[in-house]
């Protein structure tokens, strides 16, 4: 006959099931396993109660949260005749209510286990209070309870629910904007967990700090945080999904929502799951929030109807108001402005204020007061205004922006423009502040848009908007950006030079054309990640020579260019910026169907191309002449092939990122006395090999010698490496001239992974990224390699803009498909006129023009000629 351990064996074993669930809930499960089958047998209902709490506490641990309060009810009904161990498991089930979307229950079964809780146990009540009262919105009242628990637990020897009182009142004081308390409470929530073995418990408070640094604006800190946390949370799905989650609401704040999407796609599953209905909701939400970022105002309105359905459903009151304000700015862009729902978004923004959300509050009132301005109600603005900007200065960076959005439009408002002007630089700065710390340049590309709408509202003071007319008077002149005379400060022409006014397209524009030009480059330097002053003009007209500079801006649906010469500078307006980009896509089109040789599609290329010159070129004909030209393209005219505009045929031209980047490439690197020139052939391609040998034969022959190696000649050293992945990486860092005649590809979706097909795998332009060293001009002859996406100005993405970045002067590059054929033609005469002396942009011109191959352009800079050979 087995012997059965004594009653008390079994209550102290259960105990320490819960005692483990915290440090190994897997081993806490099999352990709490075990004993109950003997509490069972043994018939010992307080043995059983604790075991089943432990249960609950392993799989709330792995995210079974039915589980877990199912085991929590059985615990109840095993203690109840037992008062003390039945409120022990209503204290564990609090939690796990809330999680399961009632935290008005949660707070009710607190009430009922209040009173039969004894020692260390009403401290341990009030942690878990606290999450409960977190997800109402109740935050003071969380913290009011963490205090008094952490003053009650700090030295009594239970690490476990010390550690997770700073927790939760890290994450209440998150929400209170109180990021320095909150970080503060968490690093000693996993300081404390850590010293007592409770690895997982330390694991989400450090989960948890990515998450304040994405609350307070620290988006490089809140990525670096959250790519740890992936890794530490792999085997806890539930929690892994609410981190996800909340790593999605960081990619929102940088604005990359398909990676939002993305995440949250992964999350909300596991979350439905697992009956994690709070973190349902709020992820709900998000979901409403992507899909107005991406621009469908229809579906973000539904998501959000149908994440403020569940949170009211959950008695989270206080958050229905998040949802309702992004399905009232899914209306803002369904809806004509009225007076009506101008009354709403104000009375919302209210109500925001009212529950807490002091930022969503602050960017609907700027919204309101925009909207008011609109529609020529100034008391509603400027008392929608004043609300923003009273008050000490927020701890959230999102919300320090807006304040500093609204002080400008206050500031317009009062006619004070140099004043505006000063609040718009300080909100910039503010948005784009740390972004230097995102290595990757397309995140940091998408990040800076955080500041878009300063930028915008910039631009049309700059450009002497119409909508900025109701302001009087014009600012003093320090203001101005650039080196232009007084009368150059931002925004102060005349009414008549808003953009699309109705007046010939020829006439110059009456906005000063030099303050356009430093507060678009302002905003380009800042895209870029290298904030710093905005070039002189007078400086550019030096550097210019007898080129020209030709740099686009738009504001809205309008388009217009400043064109700097040695001569001046003006303004000039350019029509529709939609139409502009509708025949880009046009005109690209016809060129790729003429590359595959398709009847008839040559003529309709040329007609294209004539019309659209007309469009952008027609209004500069005037200002630019013959020049060589160096453009600067906006939005969708960042994939322009603008060689093939017929003013542009036979002109040496590039395209570059800015005015600022353009400048920096004449004082780059000097020109190379016996440059080092390699060439590689990609596989798949009938004439690589033959174009590779081409280069190096032409080269070689330009020194008259045989291809060598030798430090400190003056003599070509021309020669072809194979297309393996490391010896062209190694290559790039060891040639001046570096032509690559392969199949290319452009990655819409992700720029950076564009690639050049090498025999061992892709050339991607995130491999760019790491090399120390790069020529100074790469030669791509590839379809398609010249293509770049630009989530803003001054960023273009890609390929080239990948080479650019990391210090190559110029970039030649094809921007549309060509012939395998076709490119050795070209590129035969390229190169002789390369090393006959010519510059890239000037021998790319002459050879296009002569053997009438379109499609390639320069980028970066009209590149530097290479010393011709002696003799």
């Amino acid at each position: 006959m087995a012997v059965r351990p004594p009653v008390n064996g079994l209550v102290a074993a259960a105990g320490e099931a819960v005692r483990l669930s915290g440090a190994d809930p897997g081993r806490a499960r099999e352990h709490a396993r075990a004993v109950l089958a003997e509490a069972e047998a043994a018939g010992c209902p307080e043995a059983v109660s604790v075991a089943h709490r432990a249960l609950a506490l392993a799989a709330r641990e792995f995210g079974h949260l039915a589980l877990a309060a199912e085991h929590l009810g059985h615990a109840v009904e095993a203690a109840r005749d037992l008062p003390e161990r039945a409120a022990q498991a209503r204290l564990s089930l609090v939690t796990v209510l809330a999680d399961l979307g009632d935290p008005l229950g949660a707070l009710r079964v607190a009430d009922l286990a209040e009173g039969q809780l004894t020692g260390l146990d009403p401290a341990r009540l009030g942690v878990q209070r606290a999450v409960a009262l977190v997800r109402l919105g109740r935050c003071e009242e969380a913290v009011a309870h963490c205090d008094r628990a952490v003053a009650g637990l700090t030295g009594a020897g239970d690490p476990r629910f010390l550690a997770g009182a700073l927790l939760n009142r890290g994450i209440a004081h998150t929400y209170m904007e109180l990021y320095d308390d909150a970080c503060r409470d968490l690093s000693a929530c996993a300081a404390t967990a850590r010293q007592a073995g409770l690895v997982h418990l330390a694991t989400l408070a450090e989960a948890n700090l990515p998450f304040v640094a994405t609350r307070k604006g620290d988006i490089p800190a809140a990525f670096a945080g959250y790519r740890a946390a992936e890794e530490t949370l792999s085997g806890y799905p539930e929690r892994l999904a609410a981190m996800r989650a909340d790593f999605a609401g960081a990619l929102l704040a940088a604005h990359l929502p398909g990676e939002a999407r993305a995440l949250l796609r992964l999350a909300v599953p596991d979350l439905a799951a697992s009956g994690a209905l709070v973190a349902l909701a709020e992820s709900r939400l998000l979901l409403a929030q992507v899909e107005l970022l991406v621009g469908d105002p229809h579906q973000a309105w539904a998501v959000a109807e149908q994440a403020a359905g569940e949170l009211a459903g959950q008695g989270r009151d206080a958050w229905v108001p998040l949802a309702a304000e992004t399905a009232l700015r899914a209306r803002l862009a369904i809806e004509r402005p009225t007076p009506e729902l101008l009354a709403e978004v104000r009375s919302l923004a209210a109500r925001l204020a009212a529950e807490g959300w002091t930022g969503p509050a602050a960017g609907l009132r700027l919204t309101a007061a925009e909207l008011a301005v609109e529609l020529s109600d100034r008391d509603a603005a400027e008392a929608e205004l004043g609300l923003v900007t009273a008050g000490e200065q927020p701890a959230g960076r999102t919300h320090r922006v807006v304040r500093h959005h609204a002080v400008a439009l206050e500031r317009s408002l009062r006619g004070d423009r140099p004043g505006a002007f000063s609040a718009l630089l300080a909100g910039l700065a503010e948005a784009t502040e740390g972004n230097e710390r995102l290595g990757d340049p397309g995140v940091r590309a998408h990040a800076v848009r955080a500041g878009a709408r300063l930028a915008d509202f910039g631009l049309s003071l700059a450009l002497g908007d119409e909508r900025t007319e109701i302001l009087p008077g014009d600012g003093p002149p320090e203001t101005a950006l650039g080196d232009g005379p007084p009368e150059t400060a931002l925004g102060n022409g005349p009414p008549e030079t808003a953009l699309g006014n109705g007046r010939p397209a020829t006439a110059p524009m009456d906005g000063r054309p030099e303050s356009v030009l430093g507060w678009a480059e302002h905003w380009r330097a800042m895209a870029r990640g290298r904030p710093g002053e905005p070039p002189a003009v007078g400086r550019l007209r030096a550097a210019l020579g007898d080129a020209v500079l030709i740099e686009t801006v738009r504001h809205g649906d309008r388009l217009a260019a400043v064109v700097v010469t040695g001569e001046g500078c003006v303004l000039r307006p350019l029509g529709s910026y939609t139409a502009a980009a509708e025949a880009t896509i046009r005109l690209r089109y016809g060129l790729r169907r003429a590359g595959l040789r398709d009847t008839g599609t040559r003529s309709g290329a040329a007609r294209e191309a004539e019309r659209l010159a007309a469009r952008l070129l027609g209004p500069l004909a005037g200002d630019i002449g013959d020049r060589p030209a160096i453009i600067v393209p906006t939005g969708a005219l960042h994939t322009l092939p603008w060689p093939v505009l017929p003013p542009f045929r036979g002109r040496a031209l590039c395209v570059a990122s800015s005015a600022n980047a353009w400048l920096a490439t004449t004082q780059g690197r000097p020109a190379t006395p016996g440059p080092r020139v390699v060439a590689v052939a990609g596989p798949g391609l009938e004439h690589a090999g033959a174009e590779a040998a081409m280069v190096v034969r032409t080269h070689q022959g330009a020194s008259g010698a045989a291809p060598r190696v030798g430090a400190g000649s003056s003599d070509v050293v021309a020669s072809r490496v194979g297309a393996r992945l490391s010896d062209v990486v190694e290559a790039l860092g060891a040639s001046d001239i570096m032509h690559i005649a392969a199949h290319g590809t452009f990655c819409a979706r992700g720029p950076l992974l564009s690639s050049i097909a090498l025999d061992d795998g892709p050339l991607m332009a995130y491999d760019l990224l790491r090399l120390r060293r790069t020529p100074g001009l790469v030669v791509l002859s590839a379809c398609d390699a010249g293509m770049a996406h630009a989530p803003v100005d001054g960023a273009p993405l890609g390929l080239a803009g990948a080479f650019l970045d990391q210090g190559t002067e110029c970039v030649v590059a094809g921007l549309v498909p060509v012939r395998d054929d076709e490119a050795l033609t070209l590129m035969t005469l390229f190169h002789a006129l390369l090393v006959s002396g010519h510059t890239p942009a000037a021998a790319l011109a002459a050879a296009s023009e002569k053997t009438g191959v379109p499609g390639f352009a320069c980028f970066g800079s009209l590149g530097r000629p290479n010393s011709p050979p002696e003799g």
